[in-house]
């Protein structure tokens, strides 16, 4: 396909649109952990509470998004995309008025449903979009927005809101605007693709005779490998980001805008390791970029909960862990699960090594971290998500090399 017969002009629009409703998933499903100091005082809740409201949402983000991608490959992207967007805006201004825990738990249930669906919808839009050869580029772009907009400025944006509204309800509010007025311009611009490709990643002819069957997912040693490492880089990430508010709060005795800024620097570093780690991978190799960044997350966090209270070091602290951590998400979920299978099942990898990772990470480890900070303390739970990351260094050991600069056969290989 040449530049000239290819429609760059949709890509950006298509890339743009798409990366910023992925940023704003990021953004109302993280809104709620800066913000749950007020809520806890407010509800009277607890932080079993907490870490069961971000679990909820986790696990109904993993299982919608093992499903939902299959049912857009046959219903079209524009049908799932669009009251996604739609839906997880409006559920996440009903958050600001509900009267209780329960009502709290159903919402964040069901705003899992919507961005679980619009999650691996987004990411095959995206790459239907795009060039062959900007795909990998424009997919880790959409996908980086989450961390920067969920991490990076969701605290900042809530910790300021509450300086200028009556309570933390309106913020939620506000929050919801930006992806109703969203869907409605994605209304107008994203369409659907002539057709889905077969495969995205060249590949012997003998490999694409038969088509493979699901069975060969769970006998492949790299997306079984995928879905444990992914597991441990999620426990990590959602242990921080859900308990590490009130943990600087609560613990270190840091005030709400101080909070805010040192937990952006998960969102900025996120964002900056989304793209490096992968790239890395490139020069390295996988399995030693997945080893390597498994220690560095380790290490940074484990000297960020040996950190007083200094906003500034706290902030470097955890900037380096997320780095890491983030980039492992886009590691597992990206070329390590895509060069594990035929290109028949790159797409069921994808969804099944993302939707496992975030019903065990993102949605089991929570609601474990709230259990330990409300038996033993809010600190302890940094060491439930160290525990994880030191775990996902030896998980990774198992992979099988797949970068094609280290390995003498491009091809994707067998399991």
């Amino acid at each position: 396909m040449t530049e000239s017969k290819f429609d760059t002009n949709y890509e950006w629009k298509a890339v743009t649109l798409l990366g910023l409703g992925f940023g704003l998933v990021g953004l109302d499903r993280w809104l709620i952990t800066p913000l749950f100091p007020a809520i806890m005082a407010d509800l009277s809740l607890t932080y079993k509470d907490l870490g069961t409201i971000v679990g909820v949402l986790g696990i109904s983000w993993g299982v919608f998004s093992i499903l939902m991608g299959n049912v857009s490959d046959r219903i079209g992207r524009r049908k799932v995309i669009l009251p996604a967007i739609l839906i997880f805006s409006v559920l996440s201004a009903l958050s600001g008025w509900t009267g209780g825990f329960a009502g709290l738990l159903l919402i964040r249930i069901l705003m899992g449903l919507a961005e679980g669906s619009y999650c691996p919808t987004s990411v095959a839009a995206t790459g239907e979009a795009s060039h062959p050869k900007r795909r990998g580029l424009n997919q880790g772009l959409q996908m980086s927005l989450f961390a920067l907009f969920g991490f990076g400025f969701a605290p900042i944006i809530a910790t300021q809101l509450l300086q200028v509204v009556p309570s933390w309800r309106w913020v939620f509010v506000i929050s919801a605007l930006p992806g109703i007025i969203l869907a409605a311009i994605m209304y107008f611009v994203i369409r659907e693709p002539r057709a889905i490709p077969s495969a995205s990643v060249q590949q012997p002819a003998k490999r694409s005779q038969a088509r493979p069957g699901w069975g060969e997912l769970f006998s492949n040693r790299n997306v079984l490998t995928a879905i444990i490492g992914l597991f441990c880089a999620m426990s990590g990430i959602f242990v921080m980001g859900a308990m590490i508010p009130n943990y600087l709060v609560d613990y270190l005795k840091l005030g709400g805008q101080q909070m805010g800024f040192v937990m952006s620097a998960i969102g900025f570093g996120g964002f900056l390791g989304e793209f490096a780690v992968p790239g890395i991978s490139d020069l390295i190799g996988r399995k030693l970029a997945a080893i390597l960044a498994f220690i560095g997350a380790a290490i940074f966090l484990w000297l960020f909960s040996r950190t007083g209270a200094s906003p500034t070091m706290l902030f470097a602290l955890l900037f380096c862990s997320a780095f890491f951590c983030l980039g492992l998400l886009a590691l597992f979920t990206g070329p390590i699960a895509m060069e594990a299978v035929p290109a028949a099942l790159i797409a069921s990898a994808i969804g099944l090594v993302s939707g496992a990772g975030e019903i065990f990470g993102g949605g089991v480890a929570p609601f474990l971290a709230g259990i330990v900070a409300d038996g033993y303390g809010i600190q302890y739970t940094l060491y439930l998500a160290l525990s994880g990351l030191v775990l996902g260094a030896f998980v990774s050991l198992f992979l099988r090399e797949t970068a094609p600069g280290k390995t003498a056969v491009v091809a994707i290989p067998a399991g």
